[in-house]
């Protein structure tokens, strides 16, 4: 079956479900009753999700949602669906989600088994992993050279969580400290209050692009974890989840995605028009070949 069958096929098959009195799938349901769906952004995960000078979220997680949503509307008939935007942090994102409040959490989330129990995730965007972000003076090249210093990382992160157990396995007596966002755990480095900030290492390195003086800091260590990022939503919507696999399966063979990749990975972006200049990894490239939402994680 080629690619403009099979995306016929998922078409005829929601157009069914909305045009149906009562739908299995309560996000459709709400989607469709309501006329907007809402995405869920981060305002200062760069590149991913975060707010431009006009306050507007952009990313590339953002601009994937926005494809997603494209799709939606031209395989429902839902011509004049309106997007509507909610911020999430790492504390509250699942239970807006669960709630309703969220249709798609369009941030820096991490499919993983615990996070699989409570939510759906759709085919990964990006895979990451957790590192140390320092100041550039700093002795500390891995982590072993933390023992009994001060490590902070962001609350409800797995960054947070593997270092914990890194730190535990290895007996290094690291005081771990938390911080409500990813900013205020930079902030606290900057400030002396820590000695080292834990956390997926593209967003350090998007922390570091957007501060006045980039070399001021350096990124050290091996990973500590492994970090397959996708656009998360409910577990109660099975139909919304077919028609987002199989969006994101396109945007992919048709070299779309690679294409926003590169957009925001390795051309200048807001706000200070710099370049990440961070290749398409081999595990990710690995992964497209055979997109699934299936993570051995």
């Amino acid at each position: 079956m080629n690619t403009l069958s099979r995306s016929l096929l998922v078409g005829a098959a929601l157009a069914g479900l909305l045009s149906s009195p009562a739908l299995a799938d309560p996000t459709l349901e709400r989607i469709r009753s309501s006329g907007r769906v809402v995405l869920g952004y981060r305002d200062n995960a760069m590149p991913f999700s975060y707010l431009d000078e006009q306050k507007k979220p952009i990313g590339y997680s953002i601009d994937i949602c926005l494809r997603l949503v494209e799709a939606l509307r031209a395989k429902t008939g839902l011509k004049a669906l309106k997007v509507d935007y909610l911020p999430v942090t790492t504390a509250n994102r699942v239970q807006l989600l669960q709630q309703g409040q969220v249709d798609l959490e369009c941030g820096v989330t991490t499919n993983n088994a615990e996070r699989r129990g409570q939510v759906a995730f759709t085919i990964p965007h990006f895979i990451t992993g957790t590192r140390i972000l320092v100041k550039a003076g700093s002795k500390v090249e891995r982590i072993e050279d933390m023992e009994g210093r001060k490590l902070v990382s962001t609350v409800g992160s797995t960054s947070l969580a593997a270092t914990a157990k890194a730190n535990k396995e290895r007996m290094l007596r690291i005081q771990m400290l938390e911080a409500p966002e990813h900013a205020a755990a930079l902030d606290m480095v900057d400030a002396g209050r820590a000695d080292g900030f834990a956390m997926d290492e593209v967003l350090l390195l998007g922390l570091v692009a957007g501060r006045p003086d980039p070399s001021q800091y350096k990124v050290v260590g091996k990973y500590l974890s492994a970090e397959p990022l996708a656009i998360m939503l409910s577990k109660d919507a099975p139909d919304l989840k077919k028609l987002i696999d199989e969006q994101m399966r396109e945007l992919i063979y048709s070299r779309a995605l690679p294409a926003l990749y590169d957009k925001w990975f390795m051309q200048p972006i807001p706000p200070r028009k710099q370049a990440l200049h961070l290749p398409l990894g081999y595990l990710l490239r690995d992964f497209w070949k055979y997109p699934t939402d299936f993570v051995p994680f």
